[in-house]
């Protein structure tokens, strides 16, 4: 089972964040080009041919949020877009975050 076949959980806060080590196995079950940033929270940039492209992914990435009700950071640019994620109620990163990590793969997949 792929991270994207998950389904997110909602945070309701009182929870440890995820520990270094599971941090780290679980960015290793992601695609190339996540990481983990200064902040402590998943990034990555995808980039594009052009800025409908970028602006389609946005769109995908966040209809895919909002029906999984995990919100990531989205920064869009021509050609770019920014896919910051971590669990704002805790500062810091659960399982589902990595969740959301791979779905916006997915997403970005569909693009071709």
């Amino acid at each position: 089972m792929s991270l994207a076949d998950n389904t997110c959980v909602p945070c309701r806060g009182g929870i440890p964040p995820l520990e270094s080590a599971k941090a780290q196995e679980l960015l290793g079950q992601l695609e190339k080009g996540w990481e983990l940033n200064q902040a402590g929270h998943l990034a990555r940039m995808y980039t594009f041919s052009n800025f409908a492209d970028a602006l389609a992914f946005v769109n995908r990435v966040g209809a895919v949020a909002e029906a999984e009700g995990h919100h990531p950071d989205l920064y869009l640019a021509w050609g770019k877009c920014t896919v910051e994620i971590w669990t704002h109620k805790i500062n810091g990163l659960t399982e589902s975050d990595f969740f959301m990590a791979a779905k916006a793969d997915r997403a970005f997949q569909s693009n071709d």
